[in-house]
């Protein structure tokens, strides 16, 4: 595991798909958050599972949506948040993080 003490997430593939959709907001989305997590013991399941909330919440900033009853928008700004989220476990090389996306994953 590589020694990071934080991670960006970045709404990279979001961006071509929500611009459109996301024109008639009235605050744009930021493109990237960064998630601070040297304060958490990854090596604990409290410490990935605190790190997954972290980044859940990164994401639904830097995805964010002006209008949830619009289906379409609805349905690219999840999938903003699940890509965003993934490359963002993948980043941090945590076997442990891997299985809590899996999981969760599993459960939607």
């Amino acid at each position: 595991m590589k020694s990071f003490t934080s991670i960006l997430i970045t709404a990279f593939s979001a961006c071509v798909v929500l611009a459109p959709a996301l024109s008639h907001a009235a605050t744009p989305a930021p493109s990237s958050v960064t998630v601070h997590y040297s304060d958490l013991n990854l090596s604990s399941e409290a410490g990935n599972a605190a790190l997954y909330a972290r980044l859940e919440a990164a994401a639904r900033e830097v995805c964010s949506t002006s209008d949830i009853r619009d289906l379409g928008q609805l349905a690219s700004v999840q999938a903003c948040q699940k890509n965003a989220i993934a490359h963002a476990v993948h980043e941090v090389h945590s076997t442990q993080l891997a299985a809590v996306l899996a999981r969760r994953a599993g459960q939607g």
